[in-house]
């Protein structure tokens, strides 16, 4: 699995890549220094797995996850314990206190094998687009989660910001629909109107409704209109 560390202090990477060097299933591919610095690393190594620390000169570890269109498991690092709750909040797989002691680096590997081991006998998404697989970052206020898109029913446009609807959550993120619907592959995500993308597999029930449209109820409660223009093609789309 191939690994980026992301901290400002050379003698704590050096650490952990010490104590790295003892799971030969993690191949470290880089280090970094600050959120910047990650991005670049990010986009050219395609790492599936980030050390984070998270308090950094510039943006700290939360601001660079939220920049990320997809974000890789992650692993805070950090000397101060104050941020443990928030760190489990966002769901990282796991979070490392400074001085990093090898039984709890024994805890974290084993955490990403058995992860690991239920992602790949999961249906496995191709391309270049976000699909079920991917994780996403989302942020809203203090609040900040990790979201596989298999978890989020509905996208929801309001002005400039996008309302995400998954377990009990609707956060909201500064985004334009239109951006997001390229980014999302279409053989998992439809785009129900001007105003709405759906998860198909979401989808618990279809009604014909005004105009040539439909009504589409969502697992989760929702009940979203199709448009006209749309409809034919979800029809298509569901083998209706």
């Amino acid at each position: 699995m191939k690994a980026l560390i992301i901290d400002d202090e050379r003698l704590a990477r050096k650490e952990l890549i010490s104590l790295l060097g003892n799971y030969p299933k993690i191949e470290i591919v880089g280090e970094a220094t600050n959120a910047d610095d990650a991005r670049e690393k990010i986009s050219a190594l395609q790492p599936e797995l980030l050390f984070l620390d998270i308090q950094m000169p510039g943006q700290n570890g939360f601001e660079l996850l939220e920049s990320l269109d997809v974000v890789p498991r992650v692993i805070f690092t950090t000397a101060y314990d104050d941020y443990a709750l928030k760190a489990f909040e966002v769901n990282a797989l796991d979070y490392l206190l400074k001085p990093i002691r090898r039984e709890r680096l024994d805890e974290c590997i084993q955490k990403i094998n058995d992860e690991e081991s239920i992602e790949k006998s999961a249906p496995q998404d191709d391309g270049p687009k976000l699909g079920l697989h991917d994780r996403v970052f989302v942020k809203d206020g203090e609040k900040c989660w990790f979201v596989k898109l298999s978890d989020v029913r509905l996208f929801e446009s309001d002005g400039n910001y996008i309302k995400v609807y998954f377990d009990t959550f609707k956060p909201m993120i500064h985004k334009s629909l239109n951006a997001l619907d390229k980014k999302l592959d279409d053989r998992a995500f439809f785009r129900a109107s001007r105003k709405h993308i759906i998860n198909l597999s979401w989808v618990d029930g279809i009604e014909s409704w005004f105009n040539g449209g439909l009504l589409v109820k969502m697992k989760g409660g929702e009940k979203v209109e199709v448009s006209r223009r749309q409809a034919s093609k979800f029809k298509d789309m569901m083998s209706l």
